[in-house]
């Protein structure tokens, strides 16, 4: 409270009474941005420094100063000192903490410096630091896929388009195809970082200051690469937060698709997994019942992350330059999107760490739906043969096949010579050389393990493109996670 018992606010020297109570209502924000009081104390100490090296502060006021912000940061910590109602933020909040170490000296720590620079700048030490937690999470998840995808490189499964079989692949091919796309968003946090990396401490309300300040030695102080060109921009711009929720929603989305493969390779139909029973949750009525909670969360939980993104580009959309109170709305939705991967990344990580991989159900049912129809049909374009009449000629062979109910690996030379006579010759007329019992070698390649390794170019599923895949990617990963601990 300030002196006579009044509420302290930052603003009203021109005002002869006070806001009225729903305004105040409406006004007070301390609630939710209390947890950039760190970032808030750790900027004033390099103001402080600031001020003092433009002569506004003397020695002994500087070490006074100092002493103070670290005395109301161990107060914060423990407890101690804690915002109270009449507190409309969290400048407000410690200011007052401030003062009530410092008495009027603590009043000189506003020079040249508003709310406007002060919120921009502890919003993007609060998020550069919070990064960093995230891309430690999504290491973990990658590590897990990859941990998986290790033991199954050579694993054959149904590979689908349109939930329909459509060829084998390894299993461990599909588990990195989600290890990908996390490291991508990876790489876009990262990239991000050096955007956000830019201080507008010493922009002031929006348009700098007259005092002698040295805004580029506070960037250095904070850890920024450098200070804002432009003062304007540097407390109106709130792209680094819209593109942070833009990297969080995308993540949101990846963590949706492998939460739904996972519901659906835990389903009875698919039996593909069974889930741990620490990552899964059962039924209030059914005592059979283990549901993937964990994949459906995180499915659900997308939601909420576009729809974070989606609330601040709305926000933002026409305001004027330079600093408004609309921009009051951006905080909630990026500590959302952050309490949310938070809260997520570490159970999807757990989900597929202790996942166990059915490998029987998944070999077995590899080649259901006819899925070697495109190895075989590019056996004959090896032949010779243009793809466009292999395609057709197994096709037919496909409709004769599921006629007389039977499959791929039941056919005979005789069966392949009532279809099509690419099947059991070469275009020049040739018969095509036995490879097995005196059938043609067309029926050799009905072989799942051969068909995984016959697809053997970069980026295929073999299993020692998976392999490959496997060193490249933790070699990236390695390199996330030291960029994630400053290592």
């Amino acid at each position: 409270m300030a002196e006579g018992g009044k509420p302290m606010r930052l603003w009203g020297g021109r005002f002869e009474g006070g806001p009225a109570d729903a305004l105040t209502r409406l006004s007070v924000s301390v609630q939710f941005d209390w947890r950039l009081a760190p970032y808030d104390l750790l900027a004033s100490r390099a103001h402080a420094r600031v001020l003092h090296r433009a002569g506004l502060l003397s020695e002994a006021e500087l070490e006074r100063m100092l002493a103070a912000l670290d005395d109301l940061e161990l107060a914060c910590k423990s407890g101690d000192f804690r915002p109270v109602v009449a507190d409309e933020d969290v400048h407000t909040a410690l200011e007052r903490g401030l003062l009530e170490r410092l008495g009027s000296l603590g009043g000189k720590l506003r020079a040249g410096r508003s709310r406007n620079d002060q919120v921009a700048t502890d919003l993007r030490l609060y998020l550069r630091d919070h990064v960093r937690s995230i891309v430690s999470r999504l290491v973990e998840l990658e590590t897990a896929l990859m941990s998986q995808a290790e033991e199954h490189a050579a694993t054959a499964a149904p590979g689908m388009t349109h939930l329909q079989h459509a060829q084998p692949v390894s299993f461990g091919h599909q588990l990195l195809a989600h290890v990908h796309p996390i490291a991508r968003d990876v790489d876009r946090l990262r990239d991000w970082d050096r955007r956000a990396a830019v201080s507008p401490l010493g922009a002031g309300a929006l348009a700098g200051s007259s005092l002698p300040l040295d805004p580029q030695a506070v960037a250095e102080e904070l850890g920024f690469d450098s200070a804002a060109p432009n003062s304007m921009d540097a407390v109106a711009d709130r792209d680094f937060a819209a593109e942070f929720l833009f990297c969080a929603a995308l993540i949101g989305v990846h963590l949706s698709r492998l939460g739904e493969e996972i519901v659906l390779w835990a389903s009875q139909e698919f039996h593909w997994i069974e889930m741990d029973d620490a990552y899964s949750t059962g039924s209030s009525i059914m005592p059979q019942k283990k549901n993937p909670d964990v994949a459906e969360l995180a499915r659900g939980k997308s939601g909420r992350l576009i729809g974070n993104l989606v609330s601040l580009l709305t926000t933002l959309k026409g305001l004027p330059l330079t600093y408004n109170r609309d921009l009051q709305e951006d905080k909630e939705p990026v500590f959302d999107a952050v309490d949310t991967l938070l809260l997520v990344l570490p159970a999807v990580s757990g989900l597929v760490s202790t996942m166990r991989v059915n490998t029987a159900r998944l070999e077995s049912s590899a080649p259901d739906g006819f899925a070697l129809a495109t190895d075989l049909a590019e056996l004959l374009v090896r032949r010779g043969v243009p793809f466009r009449d292999a395609h057709e000629a197994v096709g037919h062979l496909v409709v004769w096949c599921q006629v007389n109910d039977t499959t791929f690996e039941k056919l005979t030379e005789q069966d392949l010579a009532k279809i099509s006579p690419h099947f059991v010759e070469t275009p020049g007329g040739a018969a095509v050389p036995g490879d097995r019992g005196g059938v043609p070698g067309t029926l050799d390649v009905l072989n799942v393990q051969g068909a995984l390794a016959s697809r053997k170019a970069h980026g295929g599923t073999a299993p020692d493109r998976v392999r490959d895949q496997l060193t490249a990617l933790r070699e990236i990963v390695d390199g996330q996670a030291a960029w994630a601990t400053g290592s």
